[in-house]
């Protein structure tokens, strides 16, 4: 779904599934030659991290955004707590 305001950091998040993609082929193309579970297992790891991020990237770019539409001006109190919740998500 394309909006007429798209979120900051969906470039990034572009640049890390392009990664796991790349992660994915190496993986297809060493099973093809068998390699070694171990070397399996490592670039099946970088998929899972570079999809995390991801996955996390684009979550923070929700909060970080859509989150504040939402909520509008706040008061220093209001403020602090909407920041501690956006801080908070970085530990997903």
């Amino acid at each position: 779904m394309t909006t007429a305001n798209p979120h900051h950091h969906h470039d990034a998040v572009a640049k890390r599934l392009k990664r796991a993609e790349g992660h994915l082929r190496s993986i297809l193309q060493m099973m093809e030659e068998h390699r070694s579970c171990l070397d399996l297992a490592q670039q099946l790891h970088a998929v899972e991290k570079a999809i995390s991020q991801a996955k996390k990237i684009l979550i923070q770019d929700h909060i970080d955004h859509c989150l504040e539409d939402a909520v509008g001006e706040l008061n220093d109190a209001r403020r602090r707590t909407i920041d501690e919740f956006k801080e908070i998500t970085k530990y997903l």
